[in-house]
């Protein structure tokens, strides 16, 4: 790194044309059910936000118990309740309404259960006018539902991405899942297919049981994982993503503090989500990860966040740790078999 700089780091960022003035995004699901909480978001620090999934068509979601916090992070299925598309266009306009003085760009966010209902939703929430459209291939509540999820397969995948081109000029964040076999591969066929960003990663799907009743815990059985568990999954599907495309990403996935921020950066992230932290940290998450970020930003002498993005793809340097990785132990001798 180089001397600590004289002026406060830059923390602004371009994201798929959209100019963010730092790189904390809210993340979908979180705060996104009504305009006041996406400007609450945006007040307390966020650099852009992300309103909740929409899908064509009114959904109830999933009856109670729908989420619990089981120590290492959130476990989640709330099976996507939301007043339908239509509905959400009053919501969104609402919204950007209220982060037009402040600054802070809007992302819409949607679902369906086939290619041609994600070009219709996106057709109609573009009405609004969000800044960006996220189209979120890979919720794992609704999986029982519609079938293997559009992100587990480039085919299903691609398709989804055309039509919702084909149905907005506003640019596009495909949301990946971290549960296929080659997202890296899933990657490229959504930016072939005209993808304008990538979201990386969703949550991941997981399981808890109750002891006394030998019963999940959820009413849905299954749910997804979101909070610090899933941290070190997210940063290996960013890194494997930013290998594989060009394409600005948002990494998301158990960022909860700025250091988590700067690794997610280093990892290929352009911008950062953040979600499950407002649960933990409180409505200051935005604010406390941003002060984190700046003192390691001030302490390591860096001036922008250009200077640390993408540099886990670099290759190390002779004579360094990473290149001399110590030698695999060995499990021999008083542990060897007889």
């Amino acid at each position: 790194m180089c001397a600590k700089p004289s002026s406060s780091p830059e923390l602004s960022c371009l994201f798929a044309g959209v100019r963010l003035a730092n790189p904390l995004v809210l993340a979908s699901g979180i705060w996104g059910t009504s305009p006041g909480l996406l400007e609450r978001a945006a007040r307390s620090g966020a650099g852009a936000v992300t309103a909740k999934t929409c899908t064509l068509v009114p959904r109830r979601g999933h009856p109670n118990p729908t989420a619990i916090d089981w120590g290492h992070g959130l476990l989640n299925a709330m099976g996507l309740p939301n007043p339908g598309a239509r509905e959400e266009v009053a919501l969104l306009r609402e919204a950007s309404r209220r982060l037009a003085p402040l600054g802070v760009p809007l992302i819409a966010s949607i679902s369906a259960d086939t290619p041609e209902n994600f070009a219709r939703a996106a057709a109609i929430v573009s009405e609004a006018r969000p800044d960006l459209i996220e189209v979120n291939i890979s919720c794992p509540n609704v999986a029982s539902e519609h079938g293997e999820i559009f992100a587990a397969s480039r085919e299903a995948a691609a398709e989804v991405t055309r039509r919702v081109k084909a149905a907005t000029s506003i640019p596009c964040v495909v949301k990946l899942a971290p549960n296929v076999s080659s997202i890296g591969s899933i990657a490229r066929a959504v930016v072939e297919a005209g993808a304008d960003a990538i979201c990386a990663v969703n949550t991941m799907p997981g399981m808890l049981i109750d002891a006394e009743s030998g019963l999940p815990v959820l009413a849905n059985r299954t749910g997804g994982i979101s909070g610090p568990a899933l941290k070190p999954i997210a940063l290996r599907c960013v890194y494997e993503i930013a290998e594989a495309v060009a394409v600005p990403i948002i990494g998301t996935g158990g960022i909860s503090t700025g250091l988590d921020c700067v690794e997610m950066l280093m990892a290929g992230a352009t911008c950062v989500g953040v979600g499950s932290a407002i649960f933990s940290r409180g409505e200051q998450a935005f604010s406390l990860i941003l002060e984190e970020l700046l003192r390691w930003l001030q302490e390591h002498g860096v001036a922008s966040l250009a200077e640390i993005r993408g540099t886990a793809h670099r290759p190390p340097a002779r004579g360094s740790a990473a290149s001399n990785p110590p030698p695999v132990p060995s499990w021999e001798g008083e542990h060897a078999e007889h």
